[in-house]
């Protein structure tokens, strides 16, 4: 199963997580804003895996990231099988949502 720390405030996330939905056995979404423990759990993995440095360089969070079963680290949703966000395809992850293309 795929760990994805992430949050519903991040359009990035979000397009994720609509990817996922159903797919429960190979995904565990973890809310990192529902808890202290899920974020504390995300800042320490943030604090010392190098996948983050670039993150933490331009001032990212680096959510949504992907934590596979044997324990390899990444914050490329290729890496997990899903397809990145990209702005360009529309204005907003609603507008996506609702099919609307570009703007």
């Amino acid at each position: 199963m795929i760990k994805i720390y992430s949050m519903p405030t991040c359009p990035y996330c979000d397009y994720i997580y609509e990817q996922i939905k159903g797919r429960e056995d190979e995904f565990e979404y973890i809310d990192i804003s529902k808890h202290i423990r899920y974020l504390g759990a995300f800042v320490r993995l943030r604090d010392k895996s190098p996948v983050f440095d670039h993150c933490k360089e331009i001032g990212d969070v680096g959510v949504p990231a992907f934590v596979f079963e044997d324990g390899r680290v990444s914050i490329d949703p290729a890496d997990a099988g899903l397809v990145e966000y990209d702005p360009k395809m529309s204005c907003s992850i609603e507008d996506h949502k609702n099919g609307r293309q570009g703007c």
